[in-house]
């Protein structure tokens, strides 16, 4: 995933009229300068007037907005009057003013209740509005890849963008609006035509009326000790779909994640505990030596889930490298989980923290058997218009500042 860093768009504002450019090599003779009349100084002084105006205007609005949260408000609109400009604008957009006069990350705001510990986790995990949302792994051809998920599948592209400039293209494809849908993030990454996919991830599984298509690597039949119809097929990167026949109305075919792991109790009780998943059923099959544990924060009719797999006697697996993340997960608090992961045995792989450009925070990390999930948050109401004044008063800043240098060689 690429980011970019939000302090940028401080620096690209348009400003009322252009900067000063001197048209004589000397820098202390300024008498060949012309200003032209368009740009007189008290044009431009009116031009600021009405800017800051709007910043005040724009202040006041977001004011009423959070009339609910009016203390955290007025707080701001007070540090606007006491905090000198100097100090201010050396901040980037995601940065907010404490009442001390020194600068907070305004991700942090979300992180300043009482701190978790083991007696009360269950309580947050419960009232977190957790929700699977999608899948990323790597391909060797994009254009190939959509094309088999969409005619072969009935698979929509949801969206799809290209970063050359970090050598890197990707598309989302599902069956519906990844806001309540599960997806599917396809990776291409620029001269990589192959990935390891390893032995460890099973399948993605998708509920169907009929099971075809593709490189059938199963044809139809049911499960060993089961009555379930499924048939295998391959995409073609060499990723294993499970065609799953289900009678009735599914509301995502896009149902399922399947994941091999070491010892199934483990895998469970991590699952439910750093993750707040619901254990949704479990069944042990000595006849064929596997164990399978279905997951989720709903009913398998109504939202993606996944599945844990043990083999008899394997506690290791080659994960390869064609996976980025097994598993995405909606939260209200991305810090609070990487608090709750790490309490429960999980590995942090990237701290939690803010991506503005993408309206995102985000954490990663890896369970005991080492699949890797991502848990993102988006910013709230709050933390877009703390970064909104910051911008409203950099324009305003720039504004004073052209002004302040014009009118000087004039």
């Amino acid at each position: 995933m690429a980011s970019s860093s939000s302090s940028s768009s401080l620096h690209n504002v348009t400003t009322p009229f252009p900067p000063y450019q001197s048209s004589s090599s000397s820098s202390s003779s300024h008498r060949n300068v012309s200003i032209p009349s368009a740009y007189s100084a008290s044009r431009r002084l009116a031009l600021i007037q009405l800017g800051t105006g709007i910043t005040i205007l724009a202040l006041a609005t977001l004011a009423l907005i959070q009339l609910g949260t009016g203390l955290i408000n007025l707080i701001v609109l007070i540090n606007y009057a006491v905090i000198p400009q100097s100090q201010l604008f050396g901040a980037n957009a995601s940065t907010l003013l404490k009442s001390d006069g020194n600068m907070t990350d305004v991700s942090t705001l979300a992180n300043t209740a009482k701190p978790l510990t083991e007696e009360n986790v269950s309580d947050w995990l419960r009232k977190d509005k957790k929700r699977m949302l999608h899948v990323v792994y790597r391909v060797g051809d994009l254009e190939k890849t959509i094309k088999f998920y969409t005619e072969c599948l009935g698979m929509k592209v949801l969206r799809q963008r290209n970063i050359p400039e970090e050598r890197y293209a990707n598309a989302f494809v599902g069956y519906g609006p990844e806001e309540s849908n599960f997806a599917i993030e396809l990776t291409y990454n620029y001269g990589v035509d192959k990935y390891d996919i390893g032995t460890g991830f099973g399948h993605f599984g998708i509920a169907v009326e009929d099971p075809r298509g593709g490189k059938v690597t199963r044809e139809p039949g049911p499960l060993k000790g089961g009555s379930t119809t499924t048939a295998l097929i391959e995409d073609p990167n060499g990723y294993t779909f499970e065609l799953v026949e289900k009678k009735g109305r599914i509301r995502d075919p896009l149902c399922e994640v399947m994941l091999r792991v070491g010892d199934i109790d483990r895998a469970i009780n991590f699952h439910q505990q750093a993750y707040g998943m619901n254990l949704i059923r479990k069944r042990d099959d000595p006849e064929n030596k596997y164990t399978i544990a279905v997951m989720g924060y709903g009913s398998e009719d109504e939202s993606a889930v996944l599945k844990l797999t043990y083999n008899y006697g394997i506690t290791e697996y080659d994960q390869g490298n064609g996976y980025g993340q097994v598993i995405a997960i909606g939260t209200d608090d991305v810090y609070k989980t990487a608090e709750v992961v790490k309490m429960f045995g999980g590995d942090i792989v990237l701290e939690p923290g803010p991506l503005p450009v993408l309206n995102t925070k985000i954490t990663a990390c890896l369970d005991p058997d080492g699949w890797k999930s991502a848990s993102f948050q988006s910013f709230s109401l709050l933390e877009w218009k703390c970064i909104f004044y910051i911008m409203s008063l950099s324009i305003t800043w720039t504004s004073r500042k052209n002004y302040s240098e014009e009118t000087s060689l004039a």
